[in-house]
């Protein structure tokens, strides 16, 4: 059996790759939703007191709402799921019995992140189609090359995330230590974006491509940031 089918094993066999579709693909699915009955919602559980005017929702909402999730939520449970199979000396006896058969600590790692980048990019992709879908039978259309630039865009910073989850988990012995290390440093990343010349530079700019491509930014607005992303990578 090979390193590449023992990761993909480990995905369906333990359930974590049908976690991270779970998650993903129910942000999809609720995001524009709440897009369009916000306040409605709002109205229902406020109170009859206080009236509070929305405007009218556009599609772009619908992906703003999935992708204010998935970024959160959603990347929190990919880095989980990516630090449990990058964390290499979490399982000493495991790590001795791979590192005492491969010449290369690249022909371990490379199959963990190449899959784990590939199973969070293909649950992403599932979510937001479900997000398409329900943004135009309930928002209306979105634009299809954005929609398709805009997922090229969260998929590069998807892998960032478990690159950087790769770097940190090979130092540590701990998933734990790995998820929440890694987890700071994607927090502290938009924070020191906030300086806009930086931040367009940076990978966290991506997130909000799905969004804005939704509406009238351009492609080229984030090739910057994506070539930074895989030099980084």
């Amino acid at each position: 059996m090979t390193l590449w089918r023992l990761e993909w094993l480990r995905l369906l066999r333990t359930k974590r790759l049908a976690a991270l579709i779970g998650v993903y693909v129910f942000f999809g699915v609720i995001g524009p939703v709440i897009a369009r009955y916000l306040g409605e919602i709002v109205e229902r559980f406020g109170g009859g007191d206080v009236t509070i005017e929305f405007p009218d929702p556009v599609p772009a909402d619908g992906f703003a709402q999935f992708v204010s999730n998935a970024s959160q939520v959603g990347v929190l449970v990919a880095v989980a799921v990516a630090a449990g199979a990058l964390t290499i000396d979490a399982l000493p006896e495991m790590s001795i019995f791979l590192r005492t058969r491969v010449r290369a600590a690249s022909r371990i790692v490379l199959p963990r992140f190449v899959v784990s980048v590939a199973a969070i990019g293909g649950a992403y992709l599932l979510g937001l189609l479900a997000a398409w879908y329900e943004t135009v039978v309930l928002l209306g259309g979105v634009p299809i090359g954005g929609l398709v630039a805009g997922l090229v865009y969260g998929v590069l910073y998807l892998a960032f995330a478990v690159a950087v989850v790769a770097a940190i988990g090979s130092r540590l012995r701990s998933v734990i230590g790995t998820v929440g290390l890694s987890v700071v440093v994607l927090l502290v990343t938009p924070i020191v974006g906030v300086v806009d010349a930086i931040g367009r530079w940076l990978p966290s700019h991506l997130v909000s491509a799905q969004v804005a491509l939704a509406q009238d930014a351009a492609i080229t607005d984030y090739l910057g940031a994506a070539a930074v992303t895989v030099l980084a990578i």
